[in-house]
């Protein structure tokens, strides 16, 4: 489908480290073709986690499980994982081969397919087009919104019906906020690093995320 966005990205996008990646995120745009259309949204949030010696991470400890298995192939693919038995989220697959660190897309702004959105989220139109931003301002509401579920667990994002794209150029470092993970307090130490990424005062920023940051 055509949209007006710079490009598709190409599998090399994605062999950058995990923090230089997680931050070019900031500002591109992922989209979504389904039968229903194509839903998409600027990603403003993101998380990423390290893998086998980060204690927030799913990987942690490097022992594969059916869940995991794809954080441990090849980068630049769907990891998408079920959570408190109603919810999925969205994760990049970073690092090299045998090396599981993924990227968590924690918000979106909402760009094409809003009626689309606003349906899979059951929220009345009028409702969504007054505050775009509660839509997708989550990892789990911008999941449903784009209507990811298992079934893109394991998709390329540079050759599937989930795809990224270049929109503008690379943010500059100014407009780019970092603190804390959200949710993680199980993770001892791990909880308080820095691995958090926002754009700064976007609206559309998580509101978990947007309460720790007047804490931080």
């Amino acid at each position: 489908m055509e949209n007006s966005w710079k490009g598709l990205v190409n599998k090399t996008f994605f062999s950058q480290s995990t923090p230089d990646l997680a931050q070019a995120l900031l500002g591109m745009v992922v989209a979504h073709d389904s039968p229903l259309g194509r839903c998409a949204g600027r990603i403003v949030e993101v998380e990423m986690y390290r893998g086998p010696d980060d204690k927030a991470a799913h990987s942690f400890g490097g022992r594969p499980t059916p869940r995991t298995r794809v954080m441990y192939g090849p980068p630049g693919y769907a990891y998408v994982y079920f959570v408190y038995g109603m919810h999925y989220c969205l994760n990049v697959v970073t690092g090299p081969i045998g090396s599981p660190e993924a990227i968590l897309i924690r918000a979106l702004e909402p760009l094409q397919g809003i009626e689309i959105m606003a349906q899979r989220r059951h929220i009345k139109i009028h409702e969504a087009s007054a505050n775009l931003c509660r839509l997708t301002n989550g990892p789990a509401k911008l999941a449903q919104a784009l209507g990811i579920g298992i079934k893109e667990y394991g998709l390329e994002l540079f050759n599937s019906p989930l795809q990224l794209y270049h929109d503008q150029d690379p943010l500059p470092s100014h407009v780019i906020a970092t603190g804390p993970r959200i949710n993680v307090s199980y993770a001892g130490e791990a909880a308080l690093y820095p691995w958090r990424f926002w754009i700064k005062n976007h609206p559309c920023v998580s509101i978990k995320g947007r309460v720790q940051k007047t804490k931080t």
